[in-house]
């Protein structure tokens, strides 16, 4: 006898809707803000691997206790692969990458954050969903919002071609993956699922991680914490909740919730690491509060 999770997706402009995005933004937000203070600890493809190899161990041993559904086919089993390879392996090697070769938090979170833009395209071409006017509009002043936040950070890494190219694909990995999760994906159990996911994540970080850094990691409470807190609440917890909106909403309204990632970060890596904030910043963040309001409320 086995037990699958059912959860109900909420829709995202309902006032009962409401927790489970902001749930998600906190959640996913955090994970910026953590990654930065494990950063000194480990290198990139290393911290990688700590963090899914131990959300991937978390999940099966929830999957098994719970006697969790697998994969009923090959087929379905191939999909999780697909979605694990982009959402988490491609999305934060590329993000990784491009933060280790100089591309500034800024420049990062401005390249991803046109992401909703980019599922919103290929959200029409590959589920036919239907964009209004209002929600191009919101789109439109999210990207404004997302970069007022981050101007300030604007030209302060030192890149070149090939580390905004891994922003880049990180912009892919994310946007892809959600489209071909929403389209191939969505009955999915989240234990199993996540499991396969993480597992193939891990693979691919794992001899990156042995092969051009050794593994090496020095291990402190903030080193502890950090990767705890990157498995659990972000490898799982905020993963999760986006495949749990994705499984009802409509993929370009889900992903407009990314609007509000880099002002949200922003107000955390104040609290948290004691960065500025300035006007542009709040401006930004109360831009993008209103994009996602104008992409997420009924046509």
């Amino acid at each position: 006898m086995t037990t699958t999770i059912r959860l109900p997706a909420p829709a995202l402009t309902s006032v009962g809707g409401i927790a489970l995005p902001l749930l998600f933004i906190a959640m996913w937000s955090s994970g910026y803000v953590v990654g930065k203070l494990a950063v000194p600890y480990a290198a990139p493809f290393t911290l990688l691997t700590l963090r899914f190899g131990l959300g991937a161990a978390l999940l099966l041993l929830i999957a098994l206790a719970t006697r969790a559904p697998w994969p009923p086919t090959w087929r379905a089993l191939g999909h999780l692969v697909v979605v694990g390879l982009l959402i988490q392996a491609l999305q934060f090697s590329g993000l990784y990458t491009a933060l280790k070769w100089g591309v500034s938090a800024g420049e990062s979170a401005l390249i991803v954050g046109t992401m909703p833009v980019l599922t919103a395209l290929g959200a029409a071409l590959m589920l036919g969903e239907r964009t209004g006017g209002k929600q191009w509009l919101g789109m439109a002043g999210g990207v404004l919002g997302v970069l007022l936040v981050v101007w300030h950070k604007l030209g302060t890494g030192t890149a070149g071609i090939g580390a905004y190219a891994c922003a880049v694909v990180a912009l892919a990995g994310i946007a892809l993956g959600t489209l071909y999760q929403k389209k191939y994906c969505a009955g999915m159990d989240l234990r199993t699922g996540g499991f396969v996911q993480l597992f193939v994540a891990t693979l691919v970080a794992l001899p990156l991680a042995l092969g051009l850094e050794s593994f090496d990691v020095r291990w402190t409470p903030t080193m502890v914490f950090a990767s705890g807190w990157l498995s659990i609440v972000n490898s799982i917890g905020a993963t999760s909740l986006l495949l749990v909106l994705m499984r009802k909403g409509e993929a370009g309204k889900v992903a407009s919730l990314f609007y509000l990632i880099p002002g949200v970060t922003a107000l955390m890596a104040f609290a948290v690491l004691g960065e500025t904030l300035n006007a542009l910043t709040l401006a930004g963040f109360a831009a993008t509060g209103a994009a996602v309001w104008f992409c997420t409320r009924s046509r």
